[in-house]
Order: structure tokens, then sequence, then C-alpha cells
């Protein structure tokens, strides 16, 4: 596994196991077409040995801060015994040693109050970052220098990405997977996982109706039938006619349960769609833009370029090794 990129987890007593668990089963589940891992994952703490965990166990770190040094990617989980990262803002001597071993470059990112780490050590400091909505006030009154947005499930900052509380983990993690090796790899990744392949960064941390009510009416199946139909126009008003609601209606129960405009949605479904298509397949960039319902390649160009940065055929030649086609 010499080729396979290091993300090094580092623990701190208290941590949360589900925190540690999602990242060794989504990383560890990458593989490239080959079947070969595109991972390797490691635990490691400020001492090698036992370390607590928020529930009625401890485990066993096989590595202390020395496997940071080798590491592409550095995760910090949350942890339940706050340290002085989040009670005074201050990064202890251990943990600044620790960080002191990472090359220059080195990807970070954090789970949850693991952003308390990050910002102690002043890496977030003028950028925009989140955290879990509850202990967003008490981060603001020890960072004022962090762009704090604590209504998203993950901010990435390039080398520096933040999340939000636990499950937004598992979107953090599947983003980084989407980045280093495009969207089909993450999609396998989160369907073995039985997690959904992809929730935009920018969704709410969380809804007012996450479950419907009873007896009230959900937009599940117009999402689950546009999903079929992402290859032709889709008004707000045919979505909202297969649930029997007003357009009105339909707009807000969709953003209580999303999070984000049925537009915002569709967007991101045919986004998803058209990676899927320029990874998988030889399609000109034309006809994935009709099957993606973006209608024309400039249309795809400029809704690529707008959320990836990048050109139809720049995406595909990155992320499938195919020649460089006009797009």
């Amino acid at each position: 596994m010499s080729d396979a990129h290091r993300v090094a987890v580092l623990v701190r007593h208290g941590v949360m196991p589900m925190e540690l668990g999602l990242a060794h089963q989504l990383f560890g589940r990458a593989r490239s077409a080959d079947g070969t891992p595109l991972y390797e994952v490691l635990t490691c703490a400020l001492a090698p040995g036992e370390v607590r965990t928020d529930a009625d166990f401890a485990i066993h770190v096989p590595h202390g801060p020395e496997a940071l040094a080798g590491a592409g990617t550095v995760l910090i989980p949350a942890t339940h015994e706050p340290d002085e990262t989040e009670t005074e803002g201050t990064l202890g001597a251990p943990l600044a040693a620790a960080l002191a071993r990472l090359r220059p470059g080195t990807r970070i990112a954090s789970i949850c109050t693991g952003a308390f780490l990050l910002a102690a050590a002043g890496l977030l400091d003028g950028r925009r970052a989140t955290t879990h909505w509850m202990s967003a006030d008490r981060f603001r009154t020890l960072f004022p220098l962090v762009e704090l947005d604590p209504d998203v499930l993950y901010v990435d900052e390039g080398e520096v990405l933040t999340s939000a509380g636990e499950a937004s983990g598992i979107d953090l993690c599947l983003h980084l997977i989407r980045r280093d090796h495009g969207a089909a790899v993450a999609n396998e990744v989160a369907r073995a996982t039985v997690v959904p392949p992809h929730r935009d960064g920018g969704q709410a941390q969380f809804v007012h109706r996450p479950v419907p009510e009873p007896r009230i009416s959900s937009t599940g199946a117009a999402r689950a039938w546009a999903l079929e139909q992402l290859h032709r126009p889709l008004s707000l008003r045919e979505l909202a006619a297969r649930e029997s609601m007003s357009t009105r209606t339909f707009t807000r129960r969709f953003r209580e349960e999303v999070g984000m405009s049925p537009g915002r949605w569709l967007t991101l479904r045919r986004i998803e769609r058209a990676r899927h298509l320029l990874e998988r397949t030889d399609l000109p960039v034309d006809r994935i833009a009709a099957d993606a319902g973006f209608g024309t390649a400039a249309s795809l160009r400029q809704h690529l370029q707008a959320a990836l940065g990048v050109s139809p055929s720049g995406y595909r030649a990155t992320f499938r090794g195919a020649p460089t086609r006009t797009a």
C-alpha cells in the first residue's frame, strides 16, 4: 500500500467511536478500478496505548504522533473530554509538538468540535469554518478571527476542512474521496456503506421537520421521480403536482425536509449525473449535457466551472485518464 494516500486519524481521550469508525470505514472502502486500496488509514494519539472513548470502553491506539509525519491527510475527530483547545482556545505543548510533525501541504480536516483544535493552532484564522451548531457561541468567543458558519454540513477551504456534528463527518469523508478520485469512486463507497452518496456542504445542519409528521405529506416521492427525469426540463409546478401540493406549499416543505430549494437540489443532482457520465463513459460532452438535463455543452461547462472550477474535458481527464477533448 506504499502508493496509497495515508490518512492519519488523531484521537484524544473522549473520542467518539462513530467518528473514528466512519473514517476507517469510508476511506478503507475506496478502491481503484482494479481493486487496489486508495487510502491507508492509521489511528494515532499523542502517545500509543489505551485511549478512552465517550462510550463504556477504551481502544488501543498502535501509533503515536510520528504517524502524522507521513500523512497526506490528517483527520481530527471530536472529544467529549474537553481539553485546552475547547476550554481556553489554546494549543498545549503535546498537541503543538504533534502538529509540528506535519509536512508542508498536508491536508487537515476536523469533525464536529475537532474544529477547536484547528482553530487553536491558528489554521482557521481568516477562513470560513464550521462546527457543531451547539458549540457555535463558545467557538466564536474563543476564536473571533474565524468566519464561523454553523448552518452548513462542512466547509472546504482547500488544505483545511471542517465539518459539523458526527454524521456530517460522513459527508466530509465522501467529499474528500470525491475530490481525490471522482464521483464514481465516492458513490461506490457510499453504496457499499449504505449512506447517501452526496449531501451538499452548504446544506443546513438540521431541518425543522427531518421526519414528516403523521398525516403530513413528504416530498420524497417527487424527489425520487425527479431523479428518473433529469434528462428533461422539470418545473416546480410538475414537482408539486407529484405530491398534490401547491407550488408554495411544496417549496416550503422541500426546504424543511432537504435544507435547500428545489432548484438548487435539481442543479446539484444534474451535476452529479454529469460527473458520473464523464468518469464512466466515452459519451461526447454534448450528449452528457443532454442526459444530465443541462441541454447544451455550453450550459454544462458553465455549471461545472461554477461548481468545481473545471471544464468537462478537464474533469474527464483528471478522473478518468482519458485524452482531453474540446468542451
